[in-house]
Order: C-alpha cells, then structure tokens, then sequence
C-alpha cells in the first residue's frame, strides 16, 4: 500500500505536501464561511465564488499543460507555491484588519485558479519523474490518500480555529505558513534521481496534438470524459455540505467542519483502497461515478443530520474511487513527452466544468432548497455518466471508420 515512499524524493513530497494539504483545506474551509459571513448566507455568491476559482482552468487550463511539458517542472511548481502562498497571506491580512469585502475573495479565487492552470498539470506529471512508471498508480492513490487525510483534518481544525479565533482572518496566515513545508521539499530533493522527461521544444499546433493524441485512444477519451461530466457537479459537492449544513440542518462553524470531515474520512478510505490495487480497471471507474450519483441523491434526502453525516462516508468513498482510477489510468495510457498536455487537459475538464455547475447548483438551492440542488446534482452524474460512455463509443467508432477510409 505504501511502496511508493521507499523512494526519498516522493517521501520528502509526500511530507511537505502533507503539511500543506491541511493549510489548503483550512483555507478553503475559511474561504467558503467568510463569503457566507460577508454576503448574509448567499448561496448564489458561494456559487460565484467556487467557479472563479476553477474558471481559469476553463480558459487556459491545455496552456499549462504545454508549459509543463515545455519546461523543466520542479522550478514551475516552487514559483507557484510561492505565488499561492502570498494570496494567503494577502487574503489573511485584509480579513484580520476588516477590510475584506467579497470582491477581494473573488480576485482572490480567481488568482488561484490562474496559478493552478499551470501548477496543477506540471504537478501531476511530475510524479511519474519522483517514481517510475512502475509504481505511478500507488503513488497517485498515495497522493488521494495526503489529500484526503488533509480533507479530514483541515475543515474541522478550520472550524474549531474559526470558534476560537473569532474569525477567518487567522486561518489564511496559516495556510501562507504551510506552504513552506512543500516549497522546502522541492528545494532539497536529491536531482540525480528524478527521472526527468526531456522538455518538447517548442513548436507550433502542440495544443492540437494534445488534443488529437487524447481523441484517437480510447483509453484516454473514455475517463477523460467520465471526469469531465462527474466534476461538472462533484467541484461544488464542497459548497453543498456548508449549504446543507448551515441552511438546512442550522449547525454552526464546528459542525459544518464535521460534516466536510466525514466526507473526507469516506474518500481517505477510498484513496487507501485504490493503494492497494495494482491496477484500477474501466469497472471500477464507471463503478464509482454511478455509485457517487446515488448516494448524492441519498445524502440530499437525509432526514436529520447524524444521518446526513453517516451518507456523507460512502459519498466520499465513491468519489474518490472515480478521482484515481481516472488519474491512473490516462498517465499510465500517456507517453512522456505528452503527459503534460494530456493532464492539462484531463484537468481541465477535472475542475473547468465547476464554473458551470457550481452556479447552477448555488442558483437551484437558491430556489427550490439545498436539498433540490443536491438530489438534481446526483441525477445529473447519473446522466453524465452515461453520456461519457456513449459519446466515447461514438468517437471511437467515428475514429475507426475515417482510419479505414484513409487506409
């Protein structure tokens, strides 16, 4: 489950990014009450938050991915930690003098999700240079497993913190703090033993090659969409758990934190699962997303919030399940002078399809209650799931047939 961190590099960056992970969901935790505090509990607003964080990704997310295969990724991602340790710090600052309005959180969401489109492929394709191909899949769930351990941890520190601080401000500076840790294991790596990929030299059209690369191999076409249609809901799933909570079952800050723990508890247990497979078939991918539209549908008709809490573990799990099998699958389906355009553009339907969902389903709950945008968020994964599978199959065969013909 764990042979992954036999290789110092990978443990050093499992470490730092261990420490850093919690400061993330502190953060996010942070950034998701403060909105609510600022805009009297406005869902719509939350919604509009949570797609100008991921709206970038949306726009230039395959621009990313041809810079992380264009240059070296170690330096990329210091340069970024960087940058996104100083948004924190900024954010904190303002929100501990008062003078945060939601604009700054805005401006603020938006900058991340900038720095992400290039952060984010380049981080993911360098996991494969710290451990081999070999042991690509372990490392990947290992890193769900940080994640998750962090999804756990953060929200509800985040809200015990919030209790006893008063306030927001304290747990950005935090955050700002916690970068250090995966800043320092990047620095102090040991260079001779990564397996750096070559850079592709720059040329023109490599943003269609990428494109081209991913629509005529099914083994990548297939969980790439699958991503793209669950993500569209699953990016706001985080938002729906302080709707349900503070508006539906009226916790405060503390239990609100739980009700996000116990959702990580669920996707930690599912990353730990993926760990010990050696390898995640199509069954289980499609598995996971039919499984996490049901039990968001369950969690959105949940009667009282012990209930909601105990729905919340499988939801995760599911999830999660979905989240490595597809992140496996298509880096070992890549070759790696591609790896960094074909994961700037699995991520970008990962996380650009929240500027579509999340306000969709901010603007729902609005209307007809949290509930109803939680059980119509399960029914549309349900349905995308579907649509994955038959657009997928309709490619393929459209692919097939124009090779033929060309033959």
């Amino acid at each position: 489950m764990f042979r992954s961190l036999r290789v110092h590099n990978y443990r050093m960056f499992a470490a730092g990014g261990t420490v850093s992970n919690v400061g993330t969901w502190l953060q996010r935790t942070a950034q998701d009450w403060l909105v609510l505090d600022l805009t009297h509990g406005s869902a719509a607003a939350l919604g509009t938050a949570t797609a100008l964080q991921f709206l970038p990704m949306l726009l230039f997310g395959m621009f990313g991915g041809v810079l992380a295969d264009r240059y070296p990724k170690r330096p990329i991602l210091i340069g970024a930690q960087v940058l996104m340790a100083t948004l924190a710090l900024t954010i904190g600052v303002l929100t501990m003098t008062g003078s945060a309005q939601v604009w700054h959180v805005y401006v603020m969401a938006f900058l991340l999700g900038m720095i992400s489109c290039v952060e984010v492929p380049t981080r993911q394709a360098f996991v494969v240079e710290m451990v081999g191909r070999q042991d690509l899949p372990n490392a990947i769930a290992l890193n769900s497993s940080i994640f998750n351990l962090a999804r756990v941890v953060g929200p509800a520190l985040a809200g015990l913190l919030i209790y006893v601080f008063g306030g927001t401000g304290p747990i950005f500076l935090i955050n700002a703090l916690t970068f250090g840790g995966v800043i320092s294991s990047l620095i102090f790596m040991r260079k001779s033993e990564l397996n750096t990929a070559a850079p592709v030299p720059r040329a023109k059209g490599q943003l269609r090659e990428g494109l081209r690369y991913v629509i005529q191999r099914e083994e990548l076409l297939m969980p790439v969409l699958l991503i793209g249609f669950v993500s569209m809901f699953s990016q706001s799933f985080s938002m729906s758990i302080a709707l349900m909570a503070r508006e539906v079952f009226k916790a405060g800050a503390s239990s609100f934190g739980l009700a996000s723990s116990m959702f990580a508890v669920g996707a930690l247990g599912g990353a730990l699962l993926a760990a010990r497979r050696a390898r995640l078939s199509r069954k289980v991918l499609i598995a996971g997303a039919i499984g996490f539209g049901l039990f968001q549908i369950a969690t959105g008709l949940a009667p009282f919030y012990p209930v909601y809490l105990l729905l919340l573990i499988p939801t995760g799990i599911a999830l999660i399940t979905i989240n490595t099998a597809a992140n496996a699958s298509v880096q070992i389906a890549t070759s790696p002078d591609m790896r960094g355009r074909v994961m700037g553009i699995y991520m970008l339907v990962f996380t650009g399809g929240a500027p579509v969902g999340a306000p969709l389903i901010g603007w729902l709950s609005e209307l007809g209650g949290p509930r109803a945008g939680v059980i119509l968020s399960g029914v549309l994964v349900l349905v995308g799931t579907g649509l994955a599978i038959l657009v997928t199959r309709l490619i393929t065969a459209r692919v097939g047939r124009s090779v033929l013909a060309v033959a």
